[in-house]
């Protein structure tokens, strides 16, 4: 590793110095009547050029905190139930599961699972999208790269697992999503391949070391611009919003249950890349606030 990656890897140094220039301005409440990102991206018929079938399911994928996970009982019947669910840096799923649960025993078995993610809102919940991912999970090293990853990726999105990550019983597992089936609410499905839903991350190995810093860094420092993010550019509630992940394609934000999915406008892979996308969408955050209020 260069000295100015290892910089970068080692946290809030690097991240500051590379997310730090640029003008990130105070928050104000957006105008209800404001478009949003997420109105904007809302399509209307599974044929039109506005229905992005991979763009919702990778949004579903990303933002949904829980799922209905089915997996392989011992007779070969199936069996579901409900995990909390965080993703790797390319998008994999990744879920905390206890020894003692009896789909843990079914996955030691047999480790081809699949797993509904639902938006569900007011009103018909089959209005509304899901998307189903099938695949395959297998455990993951505790002491590994990879498990530590995972681990720091799924507490960053739901913190209060802390409580009980570390137990001997629990481990971290992770789906390779072989295919996935994406149902966007009345006339609107899609069957998407695993490939389709990754995330590539070759030359990303900068802005990848660099995340856990730049989190900090971000939510620390320009908490109003991630609230600008979730508030004016996703039309999310007013609430404590905190960025959760970050990746080549886009940015995971939390607040309380809320959780949202924002897309960069063009794939990331150092620092500095993101500190500019960053700073892009601030700007774009405070022209639609102008626009409501003029």
């Amino acid at each position: 590793m260069t000295g100015s990656v290892a910089k970068r890897a080692t946290g809030r140094t690097g991240s500051r110095a590379a997310l730090g220039r640029g003008r990130l301005t105070a928050y104000k409440k957006p105008m209800a009547s404001s478009p949003t990102r997420q109105d904007e991206a809302r399509p209307e018929r599974p044929d039109s050029p506005e229905f992005d079938a991979k763009a919702l399911a990778k949004s579903l994928l990303r933002a949904t905190p829980a799922g209905a996970l089915a997996t392989l009982d011992a007779q070969g019947a199936p069996f579901s139930s409900l995990v909390t669910v965080a993703t790797d840096v390319d998008g994999s799923p990744i879920l905390l599961l206890s020894r003692l649960a009896a789909h843990t025993g079914h996955l030691e078995r047999d480790g081809r699972v699949s797993l509904l993610l639902a938006r569900l809102k007011r009103g018909d919940p089959l209005a509304h999208p899901r998307l189903t991912v099938s695949g395959v999970a297998r455990r993951l090293d505790r002491e590994s790269e990879e498990g530590a990853s995972a681990r720091r990726r799924f507490l960053a999105c739901h913190p209060k697992a802390a409580l009980y990550a570390d137990f001997g019983d629990f481990a971290f597992w992770r789906i390779g999503i072989a295919d996935a089936h994406l149902n966007g609410g009345f006339a609107r499905a899609a069957q998407l391949s695993g490939q389709e839903l990754h995330t590539e991350i070759a030359g990303a190995e900068a802005l990848i070391a660099a995340e856990e810093g730049a989190l900090a860094h971000m939510n620390s420092d320009h908490g109003e611009a991630v609230s600008l993010y979730a508030t004016v550019l996703l039309g999310a509630p007013e609430g404590a919003w905190r960025l959760t992940g970050l990746d080549p394609e886009g940015c995971d934000l939390a607040a309380g249950e809320e959780r949202r999915r924002l897309a960069f406008a063009r794939s990331v892979g150092t620092p500095d890349e993101l500190r500019v996308v960053l700073v892009e969408l601030a700007k774009e955050a405070r022209q639609k606030l102008a626009q409501g209020e003029g």
